[in-house]
């Protein structure tokens, strides 16, 4: 009796509680404040156009489904026919909808679609704050409880493509009510949610950085100069202060193309001998073929990757010469040589060698000494060793050159069974190696000239003669360097996303900069090939380790090959996969790996400015991670360098206040070399499994950088943007989880994410308003497509404002 009456007198209380809190009128929020601003835009329910502009195009759709569905809209393809993506979503608004207004039915007429649009399209905060809390509430009674949090936390992570929070909703639920029941009630209320939703982040900025903000938005607003003449002078000095390395080298080469091509044209047009037979084809041919020889010789200097490391490293030059652009001018004179080729070719085939078998005996005879007896066919010059070599270069260019366009070598092209073997980057490696036969061919092509007999003016080698002496000894040194010593496996772990994770030993007298990268050879897989990748180890570790994303053959073999020795991660562990070995106790089941390198990148620059950007998309944010790391050992190193000099001081009888006596700077060395005392990250993915990649990372660098010296941020473009009712209660899940725990439930780490993409113009005005007056560096590794944003918005913020913004792309 008492157990029962104790049940009942609980049961009671709680039933008293509930009365309670329905009959308490809900607190009035403040709605003056700026985090309403943060709130009354959010709750979208549609991305496009609303109101009534918005309906045409809702209703054209409605009478193209309705069609067919009897003058009525299914269930199924409500979120089609108001154009929301995600059909799991908006077949629950389209229940939170119908329940309002006590449909039973799984479709609706014109009438009630208005209906239905008129409120998700109502611009009201309370309208949508209502439709949102109809959606979660299923059973309509005014409340919400636990199971009904849990499921719209699943659906909206299912919306979101957020994985990770869809098998911990009941956990993240339980935080929600937690949070907003603290009187255990069981339930929330409407105006809980409000409360929620009005806690937007704090983005107070300052009256002076407000003004500054609002005149550097006034400065970049387009403006149009109708006087063509000013317009294009304007245009050309924007240009050149931006690209003034390159101007030079490219006027530099330029000069010396037309420069060769003239000399030799003036040569042959003074030769009256050959001139009266051959004419001007003769010149055009060898003015074309100096150019041939020159550019055969240059074209191996960009792929000198040690000669330019070393250049970079060692020397000033690097402020004159634009090194970062070696594979560009790579390309360039490629072209170069086609048009040479093309040049060349032509003028023997199709005017030289007609007019020579169609010369008369008397026009003959000046030139017999050269061409021996007057040719009766065209198969004569053809079959010549000049004619034969001459057209198997053209054939093995013509195919290397076809199989290095991105068609072929990002494997594009999608060829038919066995002809697919002519795509990806394998038969891009291989064809290139055919190289040395080309060489080879045109040594001999300059050597049996026709109209040149004399040795030294068979010039051909000479040219040659440096630029292969200097690539063989690359090639040599890469080969000695990579073979001496394979690295030992340390670690090796498979992430969401397919990448697969390298910690290896880093091998006597391997040393690095943060933003280099390395080439990997792996013999089980292909004992030739090897490929390149950044570092993402820092300088100050002693390992080295890489972060390979699955994007072709050998790199899904490789993943196939590590995956088999790899197993379930233990203790709370990364990775899908992992293996972890102590370096007494190697596992010997490990795959052979070699390194080559390291080689310079543009990255490896960032020690030169006080302020750095660093942007990476996806798998481009590994030369980044490394960037970050050193920038945060620099700085504890720098700390405990200031700290053993103050202890001397100290112990010596130096007191802080002796004028006379005072502490040496500490390691002036290393301050002149770090320069950076303010750095931006932003790393863009479309996956949540890919924060896995650099957890540990991202964790660490959040916890040792206590003076904010990097400022992380990380993007996860699956989720809608914030604002959006399918990412609404992820936000809120997001702030509470964060401001509890101090993890993000998006990441994992203890950086809180951002949704959708980043504002760039956003990104760099931040920038430029709390540094002004610097020169700010800005290091990009992704996607093209982002490039060209990058780098016009750095262009337009350095001629706009105080800030110089100096662009940087990864291009290996």
């Amino acid at each position: 009796m008492v157990r029962n009456a104790s049940a009942k007198i609980k049961q009671v209380g709680q039933e008293l509680k509930r009365l309670t809190s329905l009959s308490k009128k809900p607190p009035r929020f403040d709605r003056t404040k700026s985090a309403v601003a943060h709130a009354l835009k959010g709750l979208k329910f549609i991305s496009k156009t609303d109101g009534e502009h918005g309906w045409v195009a809702v209703e054209k759709l409605f009478d193209e489904i309705s069609a067919s569905n009897n003058g009525v809209l299914p269930r199924s393809r409500f979120g089609e026919c108001i154009g929301m993506e995600s059909k799991e979503f908006a077949g629950q608004l389209f229940d939170a909808l119908a329940r309002k207004r006590n449909l039973q039915f799984d479709s609706i007429d014109k009438a009630h679609l208005k209906e239905f649009w008129d409120q998700i399209s109502n611009q009201s905060f309370d309208a949508r704050l209502q439709t949102f809390f109809d959606m979660v509430d299923k059973d309509a009674d005014g409340r919400i409880t636990e199971e009904e949090v849990k499921e719209i936390i699943s659906l909206s992570a299912s919306a979101n493509k957020l994985s990770n929070i869809q098998k911990q909703a009941e956990e993240y639920a339980a935080l929600i009510m937690e949070e907003l029941d603290p009187d255990n009630l069981g339930f929330i209320m409407i105006h809980n949610l409000e409360m929620l939703l009005l806690q937007g982040p704090d983005e107070s900025v300052r009256g002076e950085s407000r003004n500054l903000s609002q005149m550097l938005s006034q400065k970049l607003k387009p403006t149009y100069d109708y006087n063509p003449v000013r317009r294009f002078y304007r245009d050309t000095i924007y240009f050149l202060l931006d690209n003034w390395q390159r101007v030079w080298v490219m006027a530099l080469w330029t000069g010396a193309m037309c420069g060769l091509f003239s000399y030799k044209y003036i040569e042959y047009r003074q030769r009256e001998d050959v001139f009266e037979v051959m004419g001007h084809c003769v010149c055009f041919a060898k003015g074309a073929a100096e150019t041939l020889k020159l550019n055969m010789a240059l074209i191996l200097l960009p792929v000198c990757r040690n000669t330019i490391t070393w250049l970079r490293n060692k020397t000033k030059l690097g402020a004159v010469v634009p090194f970062d652009d070696n594979l560009n001018f790579h390309k360039v004179i490629e072209v170069g040589i086609s048009i040479g080729v093309g040049i060349h070719g032509i003028s023997h085939l199709a005017c030289d060698f007609p007019r020579l078998l169609h010369a008369t005996p008397d026009e003959y005879e000046p030139i017999e000494k050269y061409f021996g007896e007057q040719a009766k066919s065209y198969w004569h010059f053809v079959k010549h060793i000049e004619g034969v070599t001459g057209i198997i270069m053209v054939a093995l260019m013509a195919f290397a050159f076809t199989l290095a366009t991105p068609m072929f070598r990002r494997g594009r092209m999608k060829l038919p069974k066995p002809l697919n073997k002519l795509t990806g980057f394998n038969a891009f490696w291989y064809s290139h190696h055919i190289f040395v036969i080309v060489y080879t061919l045109l040594i001999v092509h300059g050597i049996k000239l026709f109209l040149t007999k004399k040795w030294y003016k068979k010039t051909t080698w000479m040219y040659l003669a440096i630029p292969v002496f200097l690539y063989i000894c690359e090639r040599l040194t890469r080969l000695l360097r990579s073979s001496i010593e394979a690295v030992t496996i340390q670690k090796v772990a498979v992430y969401p996303g397919n990448v697969l994770a390298l910690h290896m030993s880093r091998p006597r007298g391997f040393r690095y900069k943060s933003g280099q990268y390395i080439f990997v050879n792996c013999d089980v897989v292909s004992p030739f090939e090897w490929h390149p990748f950044s570092i993402t180890s820092a300088p100050g570790d002693d390992y080295v380790s890489v972060h390979i994303r699955t994007l072709g053959d050998w790199t899904g073999q490789l993943r196939t090959v590590f995956s088999k020795v790899c197993k379930q991660p233990t203790n709370g562990k990364s990775g899908l996969l992992r293996a972890d070995c102590l370096q007494e106790n190697n596992n010997p089941e490990f795959p052979r790996v070699l390194i080559d390198g390291p080689y310079g990148a543009p990255a490896q620059d960032y020690k030169k400015y006080e302020v750095v950007l660093l942007v990476g998309l996806g798998i481009g944010a590994t030369p980044m991670i490394s960037i970050v790391k050193d920038i945060v050992h620099n700085i504890r190193s720098m700390a405990e360098d200031e700290y053993e000099e103050l202890s001397s001081a100290l112990e010596n009888g130096a007191t802080i206040n002796n004028k006379t006596s005072s502490p040496s700077p500490p390691n002036p060395k290393r301050r002149e070399n770090f320069k950076t005392k303010r750095a931006y990250f932003y790393w863009v993915t479309r996956e949540q499994g890919s924060f896995d990649w650099f957890k540990g990372i991202m964790n660490e660098v959040a916890e040792m950088d206590h003076d904010h010296v990097i400022e992380l941020h990380n993007y996860c473009t699956s989720v809608y943007e914030e604002g959006d009712a399918r990412s609404a209660l992820i936000t809120m899940l997001q702030s509470l989880n964060h401001a509890k725990n101090g993890v993000d439930v998006v990441s994992g780490t203890r950086v809180k994410s951002h949704f959708a993409k980043p504002n760039w113009r956003s990104v760099y005005k931040h920038i430029a308003v709390n540094h002004n007056n610097a020169r700010v560096g800005v290091f990009y590794c992704g996607a093209p497509a982002l490039t060209k944003v990058l780098r016009q918005l750095a262009s337009d913020f350095s001629h706009k404002t105080s800030t110089k913004f100096d662009f940087h792309k990864e291009n290996f």
